[in-house]
């Protein structure tokens, strides 16, 4: 079996099983969608991370607009269990408007260069895939990158996974733990 289909196999088994141990995620939130493509279209993906860089949530669409905000929003709530007190995205006229109805209470950011731990995080991710031979699916796109925010958020230490040992030997340790669970 090649690590592609390992990859695809396992990544969706590890990040839920680590689900119970992933640290609270902040309330203050930065979302940006970017582009990928998939099978040779242009496909939207949706991302949040938290104020200390915790990918929050993504969700891959294949159209920009007020319906594909809305469900990574929905779905990241109803994930986390938290509704952001901040909100900062760019300026794509269709987050007011869902934030007006999901998140009434929640300030919107949208100053020239605050969503920039977002599109330094999407840099990582583009990093991760220029090397691969494309995307083929829309299901094993929404994999690979969910495999990717997994990893992106095991690394730094956002789940209680591999605490004690030291940094480097973080990853082989926490997924050590979690083989044992699945």
């Amino acid at each position: 079996m090649t690590i592609y289909r390992w990859v695809q196999r396992f990544a969706p088994q590890f990040a839920e099983a680590a689900r119970a141990r992933q640290h609270l995620v902040g309330d203050r939130w930065h979302v940006d969608e970017t582009y990928l493509k998939v099978g040779g279209t242009w496909r939207y993906l949706f991302r949040a991370i938290d104020q200390f860089g915790q990918v929050i949530d993504v969700f891959l669409s294949p159209r920009r607009n007020r319906e594909a905000a809305r469900r990574l929003f929905a779905q990241a709530i109803s994930r986390t269990r938290v509704s952001p007190t901040e909100v900062t995205t760019d300026r794509y006229r269709v987050y007011p408007r869902v934030l007006d109805e999901l998140l009434p209470a929640a300030f919107h950011r949208t100053e020239a260069h605050a969503n920039n731990p977002l599109e330094t995080d999407h840099g990582r991710l583009k990093a991760r895939l220029r090397p691969m031979r494309g995307l083929k699916r829309d299901r094993t796109a929404r994999v690979i990158v969910g495999g990717h925010a997994f990893v992106q958020n095991l690394r730094p230490g956002f789940y209680d996974l591999g605490t004690d040992v030291r940094p480097t030997a973080r990853l082989a340790d926490a997924f050590a733990e979690l083989a044992l669970v699945i």
